[in-house]
């Protein structure tokens, strides 16, 4: 059998009749979806179900090591006492905090009482925290000493918001500490829960230059991690099946041990590694900030077997002079999400490391995790590809009228499944513009090829993707835009072989008008996170290019400006 033959059957088994990842219609708000159809019905039921690895670690961050039966207690511990504050179903409750232990524990408590997550970016400044915060109505925040002090530069706006700190050792605001809060104790407490309510709300770049409030539900997020499940075992049963092994069941992929070095207020991290590992009984080793020697000593101590990293991280390993100094074959993958995965990187992770095979899972916030995922020989044989589509999605191409399109035909890509979101929180418009009957407009540009598996070729115009993180231009231009030498700006994407992509800008100033680099720079710095704020800076003599509509000529401007030349 082929390569491609044995995939297709190894799939089969996966999903097949009577399994627990049966795939079938499910019926979301009228409609008839793919979904899972022995999924169980809330985020509180998974993590019921992850409480029965008992003393099995679950978290290590420094010298700290946390079991599934330390975090239970917690879990059930906070619920308690959110409850006592009145928190109930569809309350929402905001967490802005680096990765930290209590960032998981904080979520699982919020979704097992019917709650909503709100993430918060933990690197956003006290404007965009704000738009936030007045955007999704939370009633408690719970916070590090970082963004408790972020918080404090807008608290009179928010007098009625209770906060709970965590590891905040200088808090100017009344607060109620992590401590205090989880020693209520206690079982967990009951809750009935919609498989299609709110479980979380996570932010993401938006037309306006404002990030969108995107809906997660519980079904999207248990249909996503029985995806992440799903792939991870049908490519462990195509190993298998190459191997020529016979096979009647598949093989499940083992527990993880993940190295977490991207941020939990994304779904990359959040959703497809924590909270899919959890179920599985993984370990997770937390970061607060990237550094690659730093993970390289944690491979080598915990053993970790998988990375949650953008691929620049994966690069910054194979590449790094230091390498050869530390243990680092227990990695058996490595790869990456929250960013496209360069074809050199792909045979660079098999060649040059023990047995680490590259993976990488193609996502978005909007479909609570992954579209597709590929990995191993697969993507080896097919590295420009992001891989066949996870079990609960369709896809397909369509051309600018909308009008679906055969294999090999370029379009923008669109998903239908029970992952898809609720919608945009407060803007029905956007809702209505991304999901149209029920087919998620993505604005990602691909094909399909004739197996099944996707290529993309090009993004959404505006959007920069710069190290995971999506930033859309006209957020930075807005920013650009209040300062009163600026006459015309436009925002775009520069390569960038670290990050994949760094944020340019050029500016055109007023007559008479006097602007430098580090002038518009620390102007921006008040406005927008430091990851925003533009590396590449042209300022022009001349007015910007425009068309007959009186649009910015963006590609043309990013193919004439050398960033050589920029300041």
């Amino acid at each position: 059998m082929s390569s491609i033959a044995n995939f297709e059957s190894a799939q089969r088994l996966v999903t097949q009749p009577g399994s627990l990842l049966q795939v079938g219609p499910v019926e979301v708000a009228g409609q008839s979806l793919l979904g899972y159809v022995n999924a169980p019905g809330s985020m509180r039921d998974l993590w019921q179900l992850a409480t029965g690895h008992g003393d099995a670690e679950y978290m290590v961050y420094l010298d700290e090591r946390l079991s599934y039966s330390d975090a239970a207690q917690q879990v059930a511990g906070f619920a308690n006492w959110l409850r006592s504050q009145g928190i109930g179903e569809g309350d929402r409750v905001a967490i802005a905090m680096r990765n930290y232990p209590e960032w998981m524990l904080a979520h699982w408590a919020i979704n097992a009482l019917g709650a909503v997550v709100v993430g918060l970016n933990a690197w956003w400044v006290a404007d965009e925290m704000a738009y936030a915060l007045d955007d999704s109505q939370p009633k408690i925040l719970v916070a590090d000493e970082r963004r408790l002090a972020i918080f404090s530069e807008i608290c009179e706006r928010f007098d009625t918001l209770q906060l709970v700190s965590v590891r905040a050792d200088n808090v100017s605001l009344p607060a109620t500490s992590w401590t205090d809060a989880i020693a209520v104790g206690g079982e967990l407490p009951a809750a009935e829960i919609d498989p299609d309510s709110e479980a979380c709300i996570f932010y993401t770049s938006g037309t306006t230059g404002r990030p969108k409030g995107a809906q997660l539900t519980h079904r999207g997020c248990v249909a996503n991690v029985m995806n992440v499940a799903a792939m991870g075992t049908i490519y462990a049963t195509h190993r298998a099946l190459e191997a020529g092994e016979a096979l009647d069941a598949p093989i499940a992929a083992p527990p993880p041990t993940a190295l977490v070095a991207t941020p939990l207020f994304h779904v990359t991290a959040n959703n497809c590694i924590m909270q899919a590992g959890t179920v599985a009984g993984g370990r997770f080793v937390l970061m607060y900030k990237w550094d690659p020697v730093e993970a390289m000593k944690l491979i080598e101590r915990e053993k970790v077997t998988t990375m949650s990293a953008v691929p620049m991280m994966s690069r910054e390993i194979l590449t790094h002079p230091e390498r050869g100094d530390y243990d680092l074959s227990s990695l058996s993958a490595m790869g990456g999400g929250g960013a496209a995965m360069q074809p050199d990187l792909v045979g660079k992770v098999a060649a040059e490391t023990e047995r680490a095979m590259p993976a990488q899972g193609y996502g978005m916030t909007e479909v609570c995790g992954i579209i597709s995922y590929i990995a191993g020989a697969i993507f080896l044989a097919r590295p420009s590809s992001v891989g066949p589509m996870v079990p609960t999605l369709e896809g397909r191409c369509v051309d600018d009228a909308g009008r679906p399109i055969p294999a090999g035909e370029v379009g923008e890509v669109c998903v239908r499944g029970t992952p898809v979101i609720k919608g945009y929180l407060n803007r029905p418009e956007a809702t209505q513009e991304t999901i149209v009957e029920g087919w998620l407009h993505t604005g990602d540009i691909g094909y399909f090829d004739e197996d099944g598996f996707l290529y993309l070729v090009d993004r959404a115009k505006d959007m920069i993707l710069r190290g995971g993180e999506n930033i859309y231009g006209a957020e930075v231009e807005n920013a650009i835009f209040d300062h009163p030498a600026v006459l015309e700006c436009v925002a775009f994407a520069v390569p960038d072989d670290r990050l994949g992509e760094e944020v340019g800008a050029a500016v055109h100033l007023k007559d008479g008008a006097l602007l430098d680099a580090p002038g518009l720079r620390e102007h921006l710095a008040s406005r927008v996170a430091a990851f925003k704020i533009p590396r590449y800076l042209w300022f022009l003599a001349e007015p910007l290019p425009r068309n007959a509509n009186g649009k910015f000529l963006k590609r043309e401007l990013r193919e004439v400006l050398d960033p050589g030349s920029a300041d």
